[in-house]
């Protein structure tokens, strides 16, 4: 059996934080509970869109089988209530080791080609917390030994570095899956990197970035299904390839190798020691896809969130932190990057007290 369905989601709510472009700075309000700038908890509000997301993953068919998510706090908490009921429940069994000799089994495998994306800089960006630390806070949740597909650079991504990223890394997701005999699998990630998903799984790149093709609500749920009979990545001879081998060319000789992510390799810690070394990335522009190509049959469909269609975002332009000018001389980081896009709200709700 392989792979037939994917689900994608994007974390919750979750409070801000600042950076300065001059020195790659990163502050924020708020405590984190990492002490991570850059990796805030879910608000109050992002809790409780945490659990509605969880109930309709629960109930989705085909169900879930395999779980990956970016590392990032507020990514792991979003999807916590979900995972922990279907593994109580049996629908969800632990595939890997959580605690260091604890005999617990982990569910989610961290994958850190699902992590946030962050402007090109002359500054290394921040990065998740080691599985050792997120263990303490979201016990037996985390496959330890899991080794992630890609690592981004440090120095962060342009718009096309992002979306070569996401399809090295769905190629090799996939493949995982279809090896192990899994049929359906969810992702949770970041608001760039959905949007990238969307684009990479069905080929289709618009003409200009700040397109609102594939939507980034918080909560919201996307569902990928595979082609029959779609051509797979791995086949030569079309248009689509010679435009992008063509394209990537153009990119390495501006920008260099170091620009490409790095492939899993034998180190269980890649997320947090990347190397230099380039992948290759899989031919997927053009309408081809990745691995046969998918359609998309829901685009961050919000019907299960009371509070409806929240937070959603798009590109804004090249996102370069070279490019950006501000009169405060920090960046809000929802808001000179990328745009936030408002949604159809839903009933309004009342927070009942625990």
């Amino acid at each position: 059996m392989s792979l037939e369905v994917i689900y994608v989601t994007r974390h919750g709510f979750r409070s801000n934080w600042l950076v300065d472009p001059s020195n790659g700075n990163y502050t924020s309000t708020l405590k984190t509970p990492t002490g991570i700038a850059a990796d805030p908890p879910l608000t109050a509000h992002g809790v409780d869109q945490a659990r509605e997301l969880g109930e309709k993953l629960f109930a989705v068919d085909p169900p879930i089988e395999r779980v990956y998510s970016s590392c990032y706090y507020r990514c792991l908490q979003t999807i916590e209530p979900f995972t922990r009921k279907a593994v109580a429940q049996g629908k969800l069994p632990p595939s890997g080791t959580a605690g260091k000799g604890d005999g617990k089994r982990g569910v989610v495998r961290g994958e850190t080609g699902l992590g946030e994306w962050y402007g090109s800089a002359p500054f290394e960006h921040p990065v998740p917390a080691t599985p050792e630390v997120l263990e303490s806070f979201f016990p037996a949740l985390l496959e330890q030994e899991y080794r992630p597909a890609v690592v981004p650079t440090r120095n962060g991504e342009s718009i096309d570095e992002l979306h070569d990223r996401v399809a090295t890394t769905m190629e090799a997701l996939i493949s995982e899956c279809d090896r192990d005999g899994v049929r359906s699998v969810l992702l949770c990630s970041h608001a760039a990197v959905v949007i990238a998903l969307g684009r990479v799984l069905t080929g289709v790149m618009p003409e200009n970035v700040e397109a609102e093709d594939f939507r980034a609500f918080t909560c919201g749920l996307s569902v990928y299904r595979r082609r029959k009979n779609g051509k797979k990545s791995t086949d030569t001879d079309t248009g689509a390839d010679t435009q992008q081998q063509q394209h990537q060319q153009q990119q390495q000789q501006q920008q260099g190798s170091n620009a490409t992510p790095s492939a899993r390799n034998a180190n269980p810690q890649i997320q947090h020691e990347p190397t230099p070394s380039p992948s290759r990335v899989p031919q997927w522009r053009g309408g081809r896809g990745i691995l046969d190509g998918w359609d998309c049959e829901l685009n961050s469909d919000c019907s299960h969130l009371s509070g409806g269609e929240e937070r959603g975002w798009r590109f804004a332009g090249d996102e370069s932190f070279g490019a950006i000018k501000t009169s405060s001389g920090s960046i809000l980081d929802s808001g000179d990057l990328g745009v936030v896009v408002e949604g159809k709200k839903g009933e309004v709700r009342v927070r009942s007290k625990v």
